[in-house]
């Protein structure tokens, strides 16, 4: 599997963790500061929060860590750990931005335009002490980078094109991510790039969705794609599907949490036509999904029964219900493992 996608599923995970945590308590509604959301590139494709600091409040979080997360984050963790950056106690939120490296190779009006490769930008947010950590990198001598007065630290040589660094913005912002997006970051906080505010069709989304729970994100047209291609491949069953996914506009990603976790998805289609449509070829491809996973997982087969699929004029929104005691059947049963 590629870096890259080693580095997607990562984020996934994290977002998914945080997702999770929120189960069967109750919790304030994530939001993101102007001054954070303008600091990303423009050019960002997908663009998420997790709010991490309630995940490690579940008791079965860590057996869902163990589960989900990569070899290659713990490695990442323990450098950051060495360095003096305690990511499971100073790292309380996290914000990040997918960016396409390049555009698909098949025409921009096909059903396959989805990012194929892409390169990921982040934000932590806590409390750190950047002079503690340029102090253990002098000391070991590790590779580090500067731009424009910052001091980019690298997880590997420093040279490698999938080379992870980060960056201390301040002591409560730690950014990471490739190393031509942090520099980019960086021309941004100076004025020298235009940010995400001024990406008018994303940054009205996330005006929309950001304070409206734990866990939230928005897609562009390419990523809304991609996910749909990932989270409900039966829809592509049907022949008329894939003119309807080549159209749609965006999704919309939003968790809240009470007494239990409630989900929601929206996807933005071309009409309210093409929301109909996909409305009732979705609910299908659940009907399919649940019978397969009632042979094998019956808990996920018993949750896919509770979601809801409805057309509301040009969306399609799907909402999705899981109790505390549904999740710790779901771990057990490694639901939530990724094969890398």
């Amino acid at each position: 599997m590629k870096w890259t996608d080693t580095l997607k599923r990562m984020m996934a995970a994290c977002a998914v963790l945080a997702l999770l945590a929120a189960v069967a308590r109750p919790a304030k509604a994530g939001s993101l500061s102007a001054d954070t959301i303008a600091l990303f590139p423009k050019n960002v494709g997908e663009f998420a929060y997790a709010d991490l600091k309630q995940a490690r409040t579940m008791k079965w979080f860590p057996a869902l860590q163990e589960q989900m997360l990569p070899e290659r984050f713990r490695q990442f963790e323990k450098f950051l750990a060495s360095a003096g950056v305690d990511t499971n106690t100073q790292v309380e939120e996290l914000a990040w931005g997918l960016v396409p490296q390049a555009a698909a190779k098949q025409d921009a009006k096909s059903a396959a335009d989805v990012p194929e490769s892409e390169q990921i930008v982040g934000i932590a947010l806590g409390n750190f002490n950047p002079d503690s950590t340029e102090a253990y990198f002098k000391q070991q001598k590790l590779a580090t980078s500067k731009s424009r007065g910052y001091t980019l630290f690298a997880f590997g040589s420093g040279v490698g094109p999938n080379d992870l660094f980060f960056f201390f913005i301040d002591s409560s912002k730690a950014a990471f991510g490739h190393k031509q997006l942090l520099e980019k970051m960086i021309e941004i906080r100076y004025g020298g790039e235009e940010g995400l505010l001024s990406n008018d069709k994303l940054f009205s989304l996330i005006n929309e969705v950001n304070g409206s729970g734990v866990v939230w994100a928005v897609l562009d047209p390419s990523y809304t794609r991609l996910a749909m291609a990932q989270l409900a491949p039966e829809v592509e069953q049907f022949p008329e599907a894939a003119k309807l996914v080549q159209h749609m506009q965006s999704m919309i990603i939003s968790v809240t949490a009470s007494s239990g976790l409630e989900g929601k998805f929206q996807a933005v289609c071309a009409s309210p036509d093409d929301a109909n449509t996909l409305s009732q070829l979705m609910t299908a491809g659940l009907l399919y999904k649940k019978y397969q996973a009632g042979k094998d997982n019956p808990e996920l087969g018993q949750l896919l029964d509770q979601a809801s699929v409805t057309p509301s004029g040009e969306r399609v929104v799907i909402r999705l219900s899981v109790s505390d005691d549904q999740m710790t059947s779901l771990i057990k049963r490694n639901t939530f493992s990724f094969k890398m």
